[in-house]
């Protein structure tokens, strides 16, 4: 029996609510996760940005494990995305970092996937062995065009573990949904994640 874990769910509002709707309808008949979301729209844009992480990640990030990140067109551009992102990647003073797992939306017309947790490839994916790797910044960048570049920093990076799995294939499978949730949380602490670059102090 996989444990139900607390999840973080971070996305576009404007462009991708509708998804955050199914998501949220698909938990609540199936009852796949424990929803921990809340909106973090109203946080003070002028704390400087170890103050944001901080109140992110203790006073809405809170307990949860897991981040999901519903990847659509124009998510990489969303500063409060960013912020959530980053934040769920920091050890907060009284919570540890999440998880992070990307699903692709079907308006990003994505194709491509990455398995990257023990067991992945034969629960998601059975029969599928055309397996490549890929381990530049170009490659990742030309199959996930609209992929936050703070999530790219982390494909790349050998010392954290992010799966990228597509819209269609989760909504078919919530046993597997389930499945990469878990997997998710219990590898989060593993994960050394690549911090490196500044927090977005504006859309674009």
């Amino acid at each position: 029996m996989i444990p139900k874990h607390k999840v973080f769910i971070s996305y576009h509002h404007a462009n991708d609510q509708i998804y955050r709707e199914r998501l949220k309808r698909l938990n609540e008949i199936h009852d796949i996760f424990i929803d921990g979301s809340v909106n973090t729209g109203d946080i003070n844009d002028n704390l400087d940005s170890q103050r944001i992480r901080e109140i992110i990640r203790d006073d809405y990030l809170k307990d949860s494990t897991v981040t999901i990140l519903l990847a659509g067109t124009e998510t990489k551009r969303r500063k409060h995305v960013d912020w959530e992102i980053y934040s769920s990647m920091i050890n907060g003073k009284r919570n540890k970092r999440s998880g992070i797992l990307v699903i692709n939306l079907p308006t990003t017309n994505c194709t491509y996937y990455t398995a990257s947790q023990n067991g992945e490839k034969d629960r998601i994916y059975p029969g599928y062995s055309n397996w490549v790797s890929v381990d530049t910044r170009d490659e990742y960048e030309r199959r996930y065009p609209h992929m936050p570049a703070r999530i790219i920093d982390n494909l790349i990076n050998d010392d954290a573990t992010i799966s990228v799995v597509n819209w269609n294939k989760i909504v078919n499978d919530l046993d597997g949904l389930r499945f990469l949730i878990h997997k998710t949380s219990e590898n989060r602490l593993n994960c050394e994640y690549d911090l490196h670059r500044s927090m977005r102090r504006a859309n674009s």
